[in-house]
């Protein structure tokens, strides 16, 4: 599927589905979550928005005005911050590798999807960037600071949990314990 609209209809999309991305990501990762929850928290106003937005978590590397690379990082430290984001704001898909707390998945429920990425494809990712459209927080540097990117057929990535809950990263968990529970009592 080619996402390139956010609206209610990502919460149809199922865990598992294969999902590309067109139009515009913001990047955020440790710093910028926290500080967007701090702003939230104290009724300020963000330099951009989170609403009906796709949020990579990514520290890119530009170098001329160019990305270099744009991997996605670990999502589970932005786990901290995502409910208070989600409760928030409007934010409806999230991006990035290995999955989320229990705590998010929850947050999510009705409003919002994980996609994976493949990890170790930071130069594929940035071959599917095709505008920097603005930055924000540079003072954070530029891993952390918000990126907007215009992307075309960003992907592939798999929707990974859905916004029923459903999470593919706890799925294959509890199958890898009951094949070993399985193979130890052979």
């Amino acid at each position: 599927m080619i996402l390139n609209k956010v609206d209610e209809r990502i919460l149809n999309l199922r865990a598992g589905d294969v999902v590309y991305v067109t139009g515009e990501i913001l990047t955020a990762r440790d710093k910028a979550h926290a500080r967007a929850v701090e702003m939230l928290q104290s009724k300020q106003k963000l330099p951009f928005s989170f609403n009906r937005s796709i949020v990579y978590h990514c520290g890119p590397i530009i170098s001329e005005d160019r990305v270099v690379s744009a991997g996605p990082t670990t999502s589970e430290r932005m786990s901290p911050y995502a409910p208070k984001i989600l409760e928030g704001a409007d934010l409806m898909v999230m991006i990035g590798k290995g999955g989320m707390s229990g705590e998010v998945v929850e947050a999510m429920k009705g409003k919002a999807v994980y996609l994976a990425f493949p990890g170790g494809a930071g130069a594929f990712a940035a071959s599917k960037i095709r505008k920097i459209k603005g930055v924000f927080w540079e003072d954070l540097g530029m891993a952390e600071a918000v990126w907007v990117f215009e992307v075309e057929n960003f992907g592939p990535c798999v929707v990974a949990i859905d916004a029923e809950g459903r999470n593919l990263y706890e799925e294959v968990e509890r199958n890898v314990k009951r094949a070993y529970d399985r193979a130890s009592h052979l």
